[in-house]
C-alpha cells in the first residue's frame, strides 16, 4: 500500500479534489492525504471545487483545508504537489512529483471542471503506475 500526500498552497481545491479522486480509485489499495504549504489555510473548500465534485459524487462540504506538517510528509511514499513551490518540505527518500495544474479559485464552473477532469486523469494514471511496480 502506497501512501499519498498532494500538497497544494490553500488546500482547498486541487489537492483537496485530488485526495478525494484518488481514494475513490484506489478503492482501499492505497491511501491518501492532502495540505496546504500556507501556515494558515483557508477554512473551507472552494464552493466551485464543492460543486464539481457532488457532479461525481464526492462530498468535500465537511472537510476543512489543513496546513502541511513535516510528519505527513515523512508518512507518504509520494507527494505530489501543485502549485506550491519551495514551501514544501523535501523529505530524503520520498518521491516527489509536481503536477501544474491551475487553481481553481475563483474560476468559471466550466474551468473547474477540466481541471477535475485532467486530475481524475492523472490519478488513473498515477493508480496504474503503483500497482504495476
Amino acid at each position: 500500500m502506497t501512501q499519498v500526500l498532494f500538497v497544494c498552497l490553500h488546500n482547498a481545491g486541487r489537492s483537496q479534489m485530488s485526495q478525494a479522486l484518488f481514494e475513490q480509485a484506489a478503492a482501499g489499495r492505497h491511501g491518501a492525504e492532502s495540505a496546504g504549504s500556507v501556515a494558515d489555510p483557508q477554512g473551507h473548500v472552494h464552493p466551485e471545487v464543492i460543486t464539481v465534485m457532488r457532479e461525481l459524487g464526492l462530498e468535500l462540504g465537511d472537510r476543512r483545508p489543513q496546513p502541511l506538517t513535516r510528519g505527513m510528509a515523512e508518512r507518504a511514499d509520494l507527494v505530489v504537489t501543485m502549485g506550491c513551490g519551495d514551501t514544501c518540505p523535501f523529505i530524503c527518500g520520498t518521491r516527489y512529483l509536481d503536477w501544474d495544474l491551475p487553481d481553481p479559485r475563483d474560476q468559471p464552473i466550466e474551468t473547474v471542471r477540466a481541471i477535475r477532469d485532467e486530475i481524475a486523469r492523472r490519478v488513473e494514471a498515477l493508480i496504474a503506475e503503483l500497482e504495476a511496480d
